[in-house]
């Protein structure tokens, strides 16, 4: 059937699978939503700013293992979606931004809106192209799913002219293929595998984003309890091992527990299972379980021996070698090593000053009430390293936060997408004072299409973690940290159609979080918490991570 380049776009979405798209309109987009606004089988969501938009597109992909789909029009709406594919990127979230450029006879020529948006972000995606010519675009953009979903996932972008959008080309629907293998690895690199866990007395595995990617979560906890090892996660790694786990030590890295930062220094065997030994997680390069073997197991070759150097890899599907090898393991007990990690744990415990209102008080209360079932999303700073330490996670793809980037703002419009992908779930976005001013606009999403969100703003009046820094290796010279100012966040809250909610007291925590979930849409509380609390454990950049610290040991004059 002969269609527009526009409608073609939207069957090939359909073709994909694609029921949600998050996204803004503009000039040069405009025959696309033209074409959208015929199609009644996939939802878009009006975000308030294209990055909400592309952050929404991650958080749907995230939660639901989809790929998430952003749209935005040319010149600053393209670029506006920038920060938020670059976040997709170093997390390897699965998503594609489809932009639309200016008529193939004006580019390059400075016209209205024009930026080479290919070329802006070709380091940030896994490949990008620019439509020309009508008859490739639903190649293109069938290349683009399944580039964005193979191997490593992340975002594919696809620019199309806007003359190429109005064009009429014949089109014939194609299912979806099937993705290649990503198998690299050999026998000989599985036996090699095998004989450094069979000859293990203390090994101790350390769990990426890539065991929720590959979807290796069952597969995962079988290999800990069949080589009998303990277990420690990164960010991206939340949720893949079950989080109250006797054999679960916490995170690892600057912000880890001292159990698994010791028990990793001291382990014999490490065991990287879709990880990708991030500066945040090794500290010093040189003294990172400096007496242990290395055995990393990853999709990707490039990040083999690229931080930590191993003795042994198998490159290839996570799920897939270690359901090889789950089936040639003998059960094996190490009861002094487990016995060991166990005594780690009971003398390493997390801990906080539980006399006033904090928000590990916060985040224990949610995951009471929610009995560990959220989805929890966050932005980045302190309240993103408590609600790591802080929520027992015992599923996949219920912790999505900004890891590799780093991205201030994240949260919100992530929520927004999980909740849409997720309706059943409960979502719960925690961001600091200091992030939730960057991207607060998206209440207005929410309240627009009544997502029932709950927004947990973690109030200091202080960028938090920068602060930290500065009072703990800066002489506390707190500059441009202080955010005193006359903003009512309540207020505003109310203002963009939501419900607030402000907390002073402990005792408030309970009943406002049971409120937000039995509301029938968006609820904003605000917690007002000491702008002094800091978050511990912690390792000093360049130190090993075996020289983590705690409150206790700087009063102590041990750090």
């Amino acid at each position: 059937m002969r269609l527009t380049g526009s409608e073609i776009v939207i069957e090939c979405l359909k073709e994909q699978g694609v029921d949600t798209v998050f996204g803004y309109p503009g000039g040069t987009i405009l025959n696309i939503y033209d074409a959208l606004y015929k199609e009644k089988k996939i939802r878009h969501i009006l975000t308030s700013h294209e990055q909400g938009a592309a952050h929404a597109a991650d958080g749907y992909a995230r939660a639901t293992g989809k790929v998430g789909v952003c749209m935005a029009t040319s010149g600053p709406g393209a670029t506006n979606l920038v920060t938020g594919i670059a976040t997709a990127y170093m997390d390897s979230v699965p998503m594609v931004a489809i932009t639309a450029n200016v008529v193939l006879p004006l580019l390059g020529k400075d016209t209205f809106q024009e930026v080479d948006i290919a070329g802006v972000t070709m380091p940030i995606t896994k490949h990008g192209y620019i439509v020309k010519d009508i008859s490739i675009l639903a190649d293109t953009i069938r290349k683009a799913f399944q580039i964005a979903r193979s191997g490593r996932p992340g975002p594919v972008l696809v620019d199309i002219t806007k003359d190429v959008t109005a064009a009429m080309y014949e089109y014939e629907p194609e299912a979806p293929k099937t993705l290649p293998s990503s198998k690299k690895y050999t026998e000989a690199d599985l036996e090699a595998a095998l004989a450094l866990i069979e000859k293990a007395e203390r090994p101790y595995i350390y769990l990426g984003g890539g065991a929720i990617l590959s979807g290796a979560c069952k597969e995962v906890r079988e290999f800990a309890a069949r080589i009998d090892a303990p277990v420690c996660d990164t960010l991206m790694g939340k949720g893949a091992f079950d989080g109250r786990d006797e054999m679960y030590t916490g995170m690892i890295g600057m912000h880890g527990t001292k159990t698994s930062n010791l028990g990793v220094s001291q382990c014999d065997l490490l065991i990287a299972l879709g990880a990708r030994f991030s500066d945040r997680v090794v500290g010093n390069t040189e003294k990172f379980a400096a007496g242990a073997k290395v055995l990393h197991i990853d999709i990707d070759a490039a990040e083999i021996n690229k931080n930590i150097k191993t003795d042994t890899s198998v490159v290839g599907d996570l799920k897939e070698v270690l359901s090889l090898l789950n089936e040639r393991i003998d059960r094996m007990s190490h009861p002094d090593w487990h016995a060991h990690i166990l005594e780690l744990k009971e003398k390493f415990p997390l801990k906080y000053d539980k006399t006033e209102l904090s928000c590990p008080y916060i985040i224990e209360e949610i995951d009471r009430i929610t009995e560990g079932k959220a989805i929890i999303t966050t932005d980045v700073g302190q309240h993103q390293m408590w609600a790591a330490q802080y929520y027992q996670y015992t599923e996949p793809r219920s912790f999505l936060s900004s890891g590799g980037l780093g991205t201030m703002g994240y949260g919100l419009g992530a929520c927004i997408g999980a909740k849409t992908g997720r309706p059943e779930k409960i979502c719960i976005n925690i961001a600091g004072d200091g992030c939730f001013r960057m991207n607060m606009n998206e209440l207005a999403t929410a309240s627009r299409y009544q997502i029932p969100i709950i927004q947990v703003v973690i109030n200091n009046h202080v960028l938090g973690m920068v602060r930290q820094w500065q009072t703990l290796f800066y002489g506390r010279r707190y500059s441009q940290t202080v955010l005193e100012d006359k903003v009512d966040f309540c207020k505003v809250s109310e203002g963009l159609g939501c419900q607030a909610i402000r907390v002073t007291k402990k005792e408030e925590v309970a009943p406002a979080i049971e409120q937000a979930i039995a509301a029938n849409g968006p609820v904003v509380i605000e917690c007002m918490i000491p702008k002094d609390d800091k978050v511990f454990p912690m390792v000093s950049p360049g130190a090993a991570i075996s020289e983590v610290f705690d409150g206790d040991d700087l009063a102590a004059g041990n750090a």
